[in-house]
């Protein structure tokens, strides 16, 4: 509890200061310039030459000119340090850009993973099109074991060999019997016992 009132006392200190600052800077500003604008006036004979008022006035010109240089970077020093404590210290609007910049990564993750899963689907479908033409395009020569042997069960009298054998239900047969790879490419019977 007394570092939660400690904080914003020091807080309030620091822009006391800042302001004090300002205010400080601001008048010498003023106040030399208008020193320089009385300077300026050609006034009467004094008790000194006027050759050497001249020197005078032009050495007292610099002097305040240097003044406001002064006030001047000053002023910028402290305009520097309010931006580096509004950058510090607003930690709400730090935290609402850290959350902008965490939702548009996650869009934009969103948007990464429904391309990717749109590929997929797509390459899904032009390997299972290409599988399909494979297979229906190869030719089984008599005697000769074919790839898509895999596929089937093996019946007594099958009609051609590249034909799949149809269960009672007439379906193709379970995975059960011959579980083909991820890849279409089924292992034979004899692999499984």
């Amino acid at each position: 509890m007394a570092q939660l009132r400690v904080l914003p006392q020091s807080k309030e200190t620091l822009l006391q200061s800042y302001n004090k600052r300002l205010k400080d800077d601001i008048k010498s500003i003023m106040d030399n310039f208008s020193e320089i604008i009385k300077t300026a006036r050609i006034e009467e004979e004094h008790q000194v030459s006027r050759s050497t008022q001249g020197e005078q006035d032009n050495y007292e010109m610099h002097v305040r000119s240097a003044n406001i240089v002064r006030a001047g970077e000053s002023l910028m020093r402290l305009v520097s340090d309010l931006k580096q404590y509004l950058i510090l210290n607003d930690f709400p609007s730090v935290n609402e850009a850290i959350n902008q910049r965490s939702q548009q990564l996650r869009a934009l993750q969103d948007e990464c993973d429904r391309k990717l899963i749109s590929l997929r689907d797509e390459i899904a479908i032009d390997l299972y099109e290409l599988e399909e033409e494979y297979y229906s395009s190869s030719v089984c020569e008599p005697g000769a074991l074919p790839l898509c042997e895999a596929y089937w069960i093996p019946d007594s009298s099958p009609q051609d060999p590249c034909t799949p054998v149809m269960s009672e239900n007439g379906a193709l047969p379970s995975q059960g019997h011959a579980s083909p790879h991820v890849n279409g490419h089924g292992v034979s019977m004899s692999e499984h016992s």
